[in-house]
């Protein structure tokens, strides 16, 4: 649960095909920390249901009517700061992946993922560790992960790869022995060089140009 109060996931699903959006519906039904909020079959209708219903989790589809995804993606965080977005679809090329990071989504699940993947995002990306959820094929994992020409230096690269692992300032000075204000150097430096201006950010992006490894989530135990 997201503050540990007892509170469940509050989520809103967006899906023009009726029937995904009514099994996932079913799914999340069954699911006793998470809460149905609202649904929607338009990308021009989720920003408004959102500031409505303040959903902890948007569960959006690539393709919808309406703005694109990567700008309805924007404005969901624009409208909804601390919101975590979910992207499902059918596609699983790198450079979509890349652009749905870049423009702040939490996770990324390949609708050919099964209810455990699909659960396991919805509840991983409620954690507050800067680390995103992504289920899609192997394969596109491997060329997502090809190696590319780092803009980055090594040690920043370091600050960086601590930062994914949930690491605050402090505890990356102590682990890599620097002053807490060299950490926040390179955290400068890092954002300059990814053109980003946040943390969650330049984590999506490290893991779109495959600089580090995104998180592996952890399959929940059976009830």
């Amino acid at each position: 649960m997201p503050d540990g109060t007892g509170r469940t996931i509050r989520v809103v699903v967006c899906d023009d095909h009726t029937l995904f959006r009514e099994g996932i519906i079913e799914i999340l039904a069954h699911e006793p920390d998470l809460t149905m909020v609202g649904e929607t079959d338009s990308g021009m209708r989720i920003v408004p249901l959102a500031r409505r219903t303040s959903p902890d989790v948007v569960v959006l589809d690539v393709e919808m009517p309406g703005p694109d995804a990567e700008t309805t993606i924007r404005e969901l965080l624009e409208a909804l700061p601390s919101v975590r977005v979910i992207v499902l679809t059918m596609y699983d090329e790198p450079d979509l992946i890349d652009r749905i990071l870049t423009a702040g989504a939490r996770a990324f699940v390949f609708k050919g993922a099964g209810r455990e993947e699909l659960l396991v995002a919805i509840r991983g990306v409620i954690k507050d560790d800067g680390h995103v959820v992504i289920s899609v094929p192997r394969e596109t994992m491997t060329r997502l992960r090809e190696p590319v020409s780092s803009p980055l230096s090594p040690r920043e690269l370091e600050v960086l790869t601590a930062v994914s692992a949930g690491l605050n300032n402090a505890q990356i000075a102590n682990r890599l022995f620097i002053a807490e204000g060299t950490v926040k150097r390179h955290l400068t430096n890092i954002y300059m060089k990814l053109e980003v201006t946040t943390r969650m950010n330049a984590i999506n992006a490290a893991i779109a140009m495959g600089l580090i490894a995104p998180k592996e989530p952890k399959r929940s135990s059976k009830r």
